[in-house]
């Protein structure tokens, strides 16, 4: 007997499998389906992963969670194979009395990612994850020391802490990261999942001036560069905020990497606005863009306002992909002829500190110095120095 995870989206849902299949009944088979509600496309995959896994393990039980289940478990519960549908509410409890504020994290895995927050209290007009996860809510510290000291004890070499809103942590995202660092020495590499970057404060800061354990790749939810856009997205930074902080940050440490969550289409956009966001790849050094053609989201503002052609929005996440393409192989191929420390992760690949992927005669859970001899297409070729 054996349980299969299916986990799409966010860090923190891949966090929450792992719980969730610690917990499985040892004498039966089941699939758990993690589903993500972010976009409509992220909705279909799950209904598409559901299928499959019925298809190709059709005596498993199948188990869906997720925002996608919470938003609208109906659509789920009728489908060929699925036994149960969970909410976000009680999802690490879906086998087992668990605490549902556990700190998650992956078993086994060099790379782990630990929860430390869950929820959000913002409002964005295309997002429906405050629905499905609920109000912001820390978990306290001594839980999170606790699941990052499991992972170290299974073997992780590297911590990524996630959230649906990590700078939005009670006290300060800065603060919990240094006492974590103070509490468990062994914790060499400490890396953060995506920031609101107008909720990054001093200490983060501080940290990312005089601290080399926390490694310096950084992914901002920017989500667009115009400021008519951002309004009407109801974000809480401008064009300028986004640059001044990216400024920040690489003035605190100088090889410090930007990624960015894009939005491309959003109602409304022109082409003048659409132009902004796509310079902003280089206003803000922007190497590791994640892109998504806007999608309406049920019972969101934005779902109501003034739509975009579905082709013009594909033309604009496609154009503003290719430019962080352009952008990130740039930036890669300046790397190649330099050192740079990896860790590598699986099958003698893994990524160096400002996370460029990067494959290497190694195995799994080296870490060292490593010269950079070559790039194939998005991965860096080394040997070690």
């Amino acid at each position: 007997m054996s349980v299969e995870t299916i986990t799409l989206g966010c860090r923190l849902n891949f966090a929450e499998s792992e719980t969730i299949a610690r917990t499985a009944p040892a004498d039966e088979d089941w699939v758990v389906v993690n589903s993500c509600a972010v976009t409509n496309e992220a909705v279909r995959q799950t209904r598409q992963a559901i299928r499959r896994a019925h298809r190709e393990r059709p005596s498993a039980k199948i188990l869906i969670t997720g925002c996608a289940a919470e938003l609208d478990s109906g659509p789920f519960a009728g489908m060929p194979g699925v036994s149960r549908v969970v909410g976000n509410a009680h999802k690490l409890n879906s086998f087992a009395a668990n605490d549902v504020m556990a700190a998650s994290g992956f078993m086994g895995h060099v790379r782990s990612f630990v929860a430390v927050q869950t929820g959000c209290d913002h409002r964005c007009t295309f997002c429906s994850i405050w629905q499905a996860r609920g109000p912001s809510v820390s978990l306290p510290f001594e839980l999170i020391r606790e699941a990052v000291a499991r992972e170290l004890d299974r073997g992780a070499k590297e911590i990524v802490l996630t959230g649906v809103d990590i700078t939005d942590y009670d006290g300060g995202l800065g603060k919990l990261c240094q006492r974590l660092l103070d509490a468990e020495p062994r914790l060499k590499r400490l890396r953060l999942s995506s920031l609101d970057s107008v909720e990054i404060d001093e200490a983060l800061l501080e940290l990312i001036a005089g601290e080399p354990r926390l490694l310096p790749h950084f992914h901002l939810s920017l989500q667009a560069g115009d400021d008519m856009i951002l309004k009407r997205m109801k974000r809480r930074h401008s064009r300028a905020d986004a640059v001044r902080t990216v400024e920040r940050i690489k003035a605190a440490r100088a090889d410090a990497t930007i990624g960015a969550d894009l939005i491309a289409g959003f109602p409304t956009e022109t082409e003048e606005m659409a132009l902004n966001s796509l310079k902003l790849l280089d206003d803000c050094h922007i190497v590791a863009a994640h892109v998504f053609p806007f999608s309406p989201r049920p019972n969101t503002p934005a779902a109501r306002m003034p739509q975009l052609p579905r082709e013009l929005v594909k033309a604009r996440a496609a154009r503003l992909r290719q430019a962080a393409t352009e952008r990130r192989r740039g930036w890669l191929d300046g790397l190649v002829g330099t050192v740079q420390p990896v860790l590598i992760e699986n099958g003698g690949k893994g990524h160096a500190d400002n996370f460029a992927p990067v494959s290497i005669d190694a195995s799994r859970g080296e870490t060292g110095n490593a010269c950079i001899t070559g790039r194939d297409g998005d991965h860096l070729s080394a040997a070690w120095a």
